[in-house]
């Protein structure tokens, strides 16, 4: 797997790694978590809503022809 940064994200690397004193690998490590965290996020919310709205009915479309 070959990955390629841009200019400016390769010198933030750099400096944010002095000034945290973090190895660049494990800030991209804890970059690329929080990423998938929110895309998971991000899933998970729009399939909620599509579930949703297979089944969104209103009061008198759910009970018609249901007769107690």
């Amino acid at each position: 797997m070959e990955i390629k940064l841009t200019e400016d994200n390769y010198e933030n690397l750099e400096n944010f790694a002095q000034l945290l004193k973090k190895e660049p690998s494990e800030m991209i490590n804890e970059a690329l978590q929080s990423y998938f965290e929110y895309q998971h996020k991000k899933l998970v919310e729009k399939n909620l809503e599509d579930d949703n709205s297979m089944t969104n009915l209103d009061y008198d479309e759910f009970w018609d022809g249901v007769d107690l």
